[in-house]
């Protein structure tokens, strides 16, 4: 990597939380990130559909080594599910399919809602990112082919009701990586028997990171690299952390592997100066780099 990271200005290191705004994809966020650092090596965690607003994690420079990390932690979102009708994308953006009449008590509607909480197996919306041989759903669909998802598991810690307004509902939803909002509210609706699709949805918590934190994309472009959270902030924001010195910070920056602390799972390791060295896995019997920082 080049000091200007294959762009017109020098590399930095950082994580930004951002707001989305709606009508993007998750892409042309990291190709606006770009175009304000002035550099290439700009990635994002956990895709956001266009409709979709809220929390979304960039990673810069060095920092988007810990992307793939960040990706898998739980999340929360506020959704708008409109019962009655079914899309071809499962939310507001796709094709009607069937209308249906709502007749849904809030005895039946809370039922479902709790039968969807908890380990659930989920197939995810065919216009989704997930890869079928290496090409994306959505992709295929779009070109015009039959694409059957398998099941996942997914966990669902909540899924509540905040306000029903006529045939649309407003929820909360804490849940783990990988679940599809749109894929709950098509559940829903086929478990009562009318129907039912995503027309709002806004995510609020990302692991540790939420939308208190967040900036505009008009922000970032005004502050630029001051509106990132440095690298060693980050990772001790995400993760526990250890501190090393002499040999073994060393060791560490040549991926060799730790002396075990009794201290299982994902942390940070720091050298007496505060530098972030590595991210690490600690189990029973070894401490395994996930990744090292190379310095900048």
């Amino acid at each position: 990597m080049s000091p200007h990271g294959r762009g017109t200005g020098p590399q930095v290191d950082g994580l930004l939380v951002l707001d989305k705004p709606a009508g993007c994809t998750s892409h042309d966020v990291v190709a606006r990130a770009r175009r304000i650092l002035g550099q290439r090596r700009i990635g994002h965690a956990g895709t956001l559909d266009p409709m979709a607003t809220g929390v979304l994690l960039l990673g810069a420079g060095r920092a988007t080594r810990l992307l793939g990390h960040l990706a898998l932690t739980d999340k929360t979102y506020t959704a708008t599910i409109r019962l009655g009708r079914t899309t071809t994308t499962d939310d507001a953006q796709g094709e009607p399919l069937v209308d249906r009449p709502v007749d849904v008590d809030d005895v039946a509607l809370l039922r479902e809602l709790g039968a969807l909480t908890g380990a659930i197996d989920q197939v995810p919306s065919s216009v989704s990112a997930v890869k079928v041989d290496g090409v994306r759903a959505y992709a295929r669909v779009r070109a015009g082919e039959q694409v059957e998802l398998a099941a996942r598991r997914v966990t669902v810690h909540r899924f509540d009701l905040l306000a029903r307004r006529g045939d649309d509902l407003d929820v909360v939803v804490d849940c783990s990586s990988g679940t599809y909002i749109r894929a709950l509210a098509r559940d829903l609706g086929s478990a009562l028997g009318c129907g039912g699709h995503l027309v709002a949805l806004r995510r609020t918590v990302v692991g540790p990171f939420a939308l208190a934190a967040a900036v505009s994309l008009d922000t970032f472009a005004q502050r630029g690299a001051a509106a990132l959270t440095p690298l060693g902030e980050a990772v001790s924001t995400s993760f526990a952390r250890r501190e090393v010195a002499g040999a073994q910070a060393v060791d560490v920056t040549h991926g060799r592997r730790l002396t075990p602390l009794g201290q299982p799972g994902t942390y940070g390791v720091f050298d007496p100066d505060g530098t972030v060295l590595a991210l690490v896995e600690e189990t029973a019997d070894t401490v395994r780099s996930l990744v090292v920082f190379a310095p900048a």
